[in-house]
């Protein structure tokens, strides 16, 4: 079956960066078919959008599904201080609470409009796979996709790591688990990546045996990275060399690999990650709340680098809306390298097309013929886009908004602002019930 979504502007973010106003889009059997304007294509059926903007779904290249359950802890501490405060409260997930903050953190992003979330799951108190099983079931009940990660730490106080040794993992246990793992991916729905935390938790052995297994498994690999400049100052003290120096030795310089926050890499170091084709998680809301910095975004892809959006945990950055980061980019660019140091389009391609190139993708992120029907529907007769001539640059300059309308694959997940195979207050209420047990 066939349907045309009619009386649109439609942002495609395909190669030549087209936009069609009161134009449209044909889908059929999860694919897009084309986008136009003017004469409509016949399809088996017309929906009127309204005059509201469509753009591809937006992509979440980095987040923490777990830690809503513990959000605005820590409110004056850095990375290192948040951490401290907050790992001897996580260690007391189970596969229950998981459920329930990915079912709430998968909702959230859908209502902003994210089709496609990855999830950086690192702690694993009781070890196994349970909680990566959990919350792709919750996933798969919302509708959206999920890039889920078997991540790890290993690196515990007592050996100089920053996690209590009670939540740390043996290495073989790990790489064990993160082989089971590969077994839960199911095509584009459901994909698995490797993800040890970061060299302030993962051992020199783990960082370099995940990366060979991630490889032989065909595997993307994905860490946290110089988000911080006390990570420097540890990697100086504990590894005699600086973060980059030390994941380049242990092969994580690579186009299968990208990383998250990246703020202090400094000239050399955007220069080797546009050298080696490393991707960037850029989580703008999360730096500024941590006060790690502003990531050199502008600089990243003047050299060539993949660059996407991701909003980071609920417990570094309290609202896990993919818009707002959209909105955050534009501001801390602009922030860091004056007003044409970033577009509104350029800022939307980061967490669309770019997200997608982050994760390796190119069947989502854009909406060309062959692409898979990933896209959002945003009103633009509410209150706050009144008078915006430019309907792109209103929607991104007052975000955050609830998405509209949502399809992934072209099936519809939110529809008039709220969840189509889940219901909102249910989802809070328990994720509300749970996260009383991480409240002492």
């Amino acid at each position: 079956m066939s349907t045309l979504f009619a009386n649109v502007h439609v942002v495609t973010m395909d190669d030549e960066r087209n936009e069609h106003p009161g134009g449209w889009l044909l889908v059929a059997d999860g694919f897009v078919q084309r986008a136009g304007a003017g004469t409509r294509p016949d399809a088996d059926e017309v929906v009127d959008l309204g005059g509201a903007v469509l753009t591809p779904g937006l992509i979440n290249t980095h987040h923490h599904l777990w830690q809503n359950l513990t959000r605005a802890r820590a409110q004056d501490e850095n990375l290192f201080g948040w951490l401290q405060a907050l790992y001897p409260v996580w260690a007391r997930i189970d596969a229950e609470a998981e459920y329930a903050a990915a079912r709430c953190g998968l909702a959230e992003l859908a209502l902003s409009g994210c089709t496609t979330v990855f999830d950086h799951h690192y702690l694993f108190p009781n070890g196994g796979n349970e909680l990566l099983e959990v919350e792709i079931r919750a996933a798969r009940e919302l509708g959206v996709r999920i890039v889920a990660s078997r991540g790890s730490m290993d690196l515990g106080e007592s050996d100089g790591g920053l996690p209590p040794d009670a939540v740390v993992e043996d290495r073989d246990d790990v790489l064990a688990a993160t082989e089971d793992a590969a077994k839960l991916a199911d095509s584009a729905d459901v994909q698995i990546a490797v993800a040890p935390c970061s060299p302030f938790s993962v051992t020199k052995e783990l960082m370099r045996e995940s990366a060979e297994l991630a490889r032989k498994l065909g595997l993307k690999l994905h860490t946290h990275l110089v988000e911080t400049v006390e990570e420097e100052e540890f990697a100086l003290q504990k590894f005699g060399c600086t973060p980059l120096q030390y994941v380049e030795e242990l092969g994580w310089l690579a186009e299968d690999v990208w990383c998250a926050h990246c703020v202090h890499l400094g000239e050399a170091g955007v220069a080797e990650f546009g050298r080696h084709d490393v991707g960037v998680a850029h989580c703008p809301s999360s730096n500024m709340r941590l006060g790690a910095g502003i990531a050199p975004v502008r600089e990243l892809l003047d050299a060539g680098v993949r660059v996407g959006l991701g909003v980071d945990g609920s417990a570094s950055n309290e609202r896990g809306d993919l818009f707002l980061e959209v909105k955050q980019a534009l501001l801390v660019a602009r922030a860091r390298g004056g007003p044409k140091a970033m577009t509104v389009r350029d800022a939307l391609r980061l967490g669309t097309r770019g997200s997608a190139a982050v994760l390796g993708r190119d069947d989502i992120g854009q909406l060309a013929a062959g692409k898979r029907a990933d896209f959002a529907v945003w009103r633009t007769d509410g209150l706050e886009l009144g008078g915006a001539a430019d309907p792109v640059a209103g929607l991104v300059f007052a975000g955050p908004h609830r998405v509209d309308r949502l399809y992934v694959g072209g099936k519809e997940v939110v529809r008039d602002g709220h969840l189509v195979r889940a219901d909102e207050g249910e989802i809070a209420r328990e994720q509300r019930r749970q996260a009383e047990r991480f409240a002492a």
